[in-house]
């Protein structure tokens, strides 16, 4: 039988740190997070290839002495408690002490501080755990921690962190929280001697916001501010139509720690309910404060993830303060409106205006007449899988020359157009009952089809814009698109970089309108950000980037007719898997005579 040992304090340092320190970003995260604890109104942040060379974080807190100093390196030391019960009074970032220690055990750590009432600092080298020195050193009040050749002593660890890029994003998007959570503190960042910004102090959460994220984002958000007994709730929430789609913007703060939580993520999309199409999210900034111990934020040791003693009765207070928000918005739109209207123009309720614009990102934009039956004329593709007769209004439609392979003589047999119900159903007569189709899957279908035959040839017509469209994105999805520029472009939808977090779309599909590219572009994102895209798995990638595309190609013309209708089920039967959307969602379902005789009693 196998001894039983104690294991080491370095050891057990570099357990923990697995745990703890899970890339180069978590190194920031806990540093900048002692130094916010620090008290510190300036920080800078340098980085150097993704953080595995060189990470420094540098402030002006108010600094340690020799002993704390050194006392700061051993496993749960901190200043931040003292017994169980500070837990439900604690209104710092950390409180555990293993990141300092677990840091230096699986780095080069360098630690020089100094206060402001030393004549001198400290400094302390450690290097993969083993103490280097301990003397005194110049610097100004504050603390400097210079993290080098991380994960040289846990090689398995290295072999696991991303690319340059990658890492570097992460680290930026790291920094980039922690300086909306602190508008009034000041913020550098540096990558490899570079400055990617350099934030003074705010006085709002609107300017910080704006320098962060851009000014582009900024003027689409709407400000919250509600208070009940024990809870506040402040911050930006994106006003209805602007939308992503993942919850990747939407970024929580429960009194002042950045957090993933599921209740207010969901209290959040809830309320967009009857603002923003199924499948689509809002962007949110929001602060939630209430007191520590109504809350834990010791499930993880990474601290991003909380538990609310009250559940419900916080995700109800998101909800009313949120929806109140959006009603106030729609209510100053009406106001305008009705002052600006002239006399006798019909005026739009407010609850009308609210909830009925963003209903849907792709009927929201102007209609392109085009043949539902076929693709633009500037298209050159063959039809997807089987060949379709050419419809003709003037002659009863032949189910035989519709028919395609596999399909039997009977599907199409009989089928007689009634009218639309609804505007996106169309109703048919059958011989075995009434047939309703819905008009937007079964064109999803047939559009997802037709370009996954586009994209599997690599022939993908493209226009190109007269005025490029300028997108500006975060630091995680900049990294992430220009590691996929190539795979864009062959698809039809060029995008070039133009500076730091900054692109043009020069050229679009040509099934796609011009107005949605952006929003194409940042759906694309999206799903390279759950891992939807990867170029590493072809067939998947272009499947995934079809079905996104489908949606977007689509145009239901507000009128229906008997041709257009019959042409649309010969196109949609042609199809490999007609009685699916490349969603799932039924394209068309029968309700039988003798379905229908039951419901009558019959």
């Amino acid at each position: 039988m196998p001894t039983i040992r104690i294991l080491t304090d370095r050891v057990a340092n570099q357990i923990a740190a697995g745990e703890v320190i899970e890339r180069p970003a978590a190194v920031v995260k806990e540093l900048v997070e002692n130094s916010l604890d620090a008290g510190a109104t300036r920080i800078e942040v340098e980085f150097s290839h993704g953080g595995r060379s060189l990470i420094r974080v540098e402030d002006n807190g108010c600094g340690m002495t020799r002993d704390d100093a050194q006392m700061s390196l051993e496993r749960h030391a901190t200043s931040k408690l003292v017994e169980t019960a500070d837990l439900d009074r604690l209104e710092t970032f950390g409180f555990r002490g293993e990141a300092v220690p677990s840091i230096a055990s699986v780095s080069r750590f360098e630690l020089r501080t100094r206060r402001a009432e030393d004549p001198a600092g400290t400094e302390i080298l450690i290097n993969g755990g083993k103490l280097v020195h301990v003397r005194e050193c110049g610097l100004a009040p504050g603390t400097r921690i210079t993290v080098s050749h991380l994960f040289n002593s846990v090689p398995a660890r290295r072999k696991f962190l991303k690319s340059d890029p990658t890492e570097s994003a992460h680290i930026v998007q790291t920094v980039r929280l922690y300086a909306l959570s602190c508008p009034q503190t000041a913020f550098t960042l540096i990558e490899d001697g570079r400055v990617l910004f350099q934030s003074p102090v705010c006085t709002t959460l609107e300017e910080r916001v704006g320098e962060i994220f851009g000014r582009q984002l900024a003027q689409d958000l709407l400000p919250v501010a509600a208070s009940d007994i024990g809870l506040k709730l402040s911050g930006l929430i994106g006003k209805p139509g602007v939308s992503r789609a993942t919850r990747h913007e939407m970024i929580m703060f429960v009194n002042r720690r950045p957090v993933d939580s599921r209740t207010l993520n969901y209290a959040v999309i809830e309320s967009y309910a009857t603002s923003l199409a199924k499948g689509r999210y809002p962007v949110a900034v929001l602060f939630l404060d209430l007191e520590p111990a109504a809350v834990d934020v010791n499930v993880h040791p990474a601290k991003r993830e909380v538990r609310f003693r009250s559940e419900g009765a916080v995700r109800g207070f998101v909800i009313r303060a949120v929806l109140e928000a959006l009603r106030e918005f729609g209510a100053g739109a009406s106001s305008r409106e009705t002052a600006e209207a002239m006399p006798g123009d019909p005026v739009v309720p407010a609850t009308t205006a609210l909830f009925a614009a963003p209903a849907s990102p792709v009927m929201a934009q102007p209609f392109r007449p085009f043949s539902p039956v076929s693709p633009p004329p500037s298209i050159q593709v063959p039809p997807p899988r089987v060949s379709v007769a050419p419809f003709k209004p003037a002659s009863p439609v032949a189910p035989t020359a519709l028919r395609p392979a596999g399909i039997s003589p009977g599907v199409l047999m009989g089928w007689r157009y009634l009218d639309t119900a609804h505007g996106d159903y169309a109703l048919f007569e059958a011989p075995g009952g009434l047939v309703v189709l819905d008009r937007r899957s079964a064109h999803e279908r047939v559009w997802f089809e037709r370009l996954q035959a586009q994209f599997a040839i690599g022939e993908v017509a493209s226009q190109r814009l007269l005025f490029a469209v300028p997108v500006e994105l975060d630091a995680i999805a900049s990294a992430m698109l220009l590691e996929r520029l190539p795979f864009l472009h062959r698809h039809g939808l060029e995008v070039v970089e133009f500076g730091r977090n900054f692109f043009r779309i020069e050229s679009v599909p040509v099934w796609l309108d011009p107005a949605d590219a952006e929003g194409f572009l940042r759906d694309i994102i999206g799903l390279m950000r759950e891992g939807r895209l990867d170029e590493r798995r072809a067939d998947l990638a272009r499947e995934e980037l079809a079905r996104l595309a489908a949606q977007k190609a689509v145009r239901l013309p507000v009128t229906l007719g008997e041709g257009e209708a019959m042409a649309l089920v010969a196109q949609l039967f042609a199809c490999s898997q007609p009685h699916s959307s490349p969603t799932g969602r039924p394209t068309h379902f029968e309700l039988s005579r003798g379905e229908l005789a039951r419901r009558f009693q019959r």
